[in-house]
């Protein structure tokens, strides 16, 4: 994540999700930010809906009010607004930003579990998504959510939700691929995928996870129309074959 991402079209979406897996606050959710420099390109700048609210404020309007507000002005384009409106009811935020040497990153995830370990979930927001072949504490990594973090978070009982940006690749062959990835870390897991035009959330809920979360994962697949979140439960084709 990155301040010059604020209310973007993709922020947008994330928000929404959140807080429709927030249900008012009864579900508890951390938000670890995974922070990045800002770097000066034009990632961020798809803020054109917010010209547009007949077609987009409908589907949240108090979070587009919000975004429209922080987006407004470059001064306002911080974490610390979004975070102060309490676009996301209830939630605790770590925002500390996020080194690439493995040392640090040791520190930082440390003390993320220290500051979100008491919550139901835990969002996590990497610039581009999970791991890929560049190794944890080469120049960039701080891009990225490594599996063996996800499945330690998973393993104090929390249920995850993680950011990923589609790569260019035949889409459904990657979430296949990055679910079983997934399922691999979190074992005993249930999953959804809630896609978007540029991105796709991966939820990974815990079997401890409170009845409420699972209601309210159920309850965003017929929330909105597909073109602004289409959701999938992503069966465990393990589970599902011949025996």
């Amino acid at each position: 994540m990155k301040h010059q991402y604020i209310g973007d079209i993709n922020d947008y979406r994330k928000y929404a999700l959140l807080r429709a897996l927030a249900a008012d606050g009864a579900n508890s959710i951390a938000v670890c930010w995974m922070l990045t420099p800002d770097d000066g390109r034009t990632d961020g700048n798809k803020l054109s809906y917010l010209q547009q609210p007949d077609g987009f404020r409908h589907f949240d309007p108090d979070l587009f009010d919000i975004l429209a507000h922080a987006a407004g002005a470059s001064d306002r384009r911080r974490l610390q607004v979004v975070e102060g409106s309490g676009a996301i009811p209830q939630a605790t935020y770590f925002n500390e930003l996020l080194p690439d040497d493995i040392a640090g990153r040791q520190t930082f995830m440390e003390r993320c579990a220290a500051a979100l370990g008491h919550t139901d979930l835990v969002f996590f927001d990497p610039d581009n998504g999970l791991e890929v072949s560049l190794q944890k504490g080469r120049k960039n990594s701080s891009k990225y959510l490594y599996l063996d973090e996800a499945a330690a978070f998973y393993g104090m009982g929390q249920s995850l939700l993680i950011y990923q940006h589609f790569p260019r690749i035949e889409r459904n062959a990657f979430i296949a691929q990055r679910s079983e990835q997934l399922r691999a870390s979190a074992p005993g897991c249930s999953m959804w995928a809630f896609t978007t035009a540029h991105v796709v959330f991966f939820l990974i809920l815990h079997p401890r996870s409170p009845e409420r979360l699972r209601l309210a994962a159920e309850a965003v697949a017929h929330r909105w129309k597909q073109r602004f979140i289409k959701a999938q439960y992503l069966e465990d084709e393990t589970l599902t074959g011949d025996n």
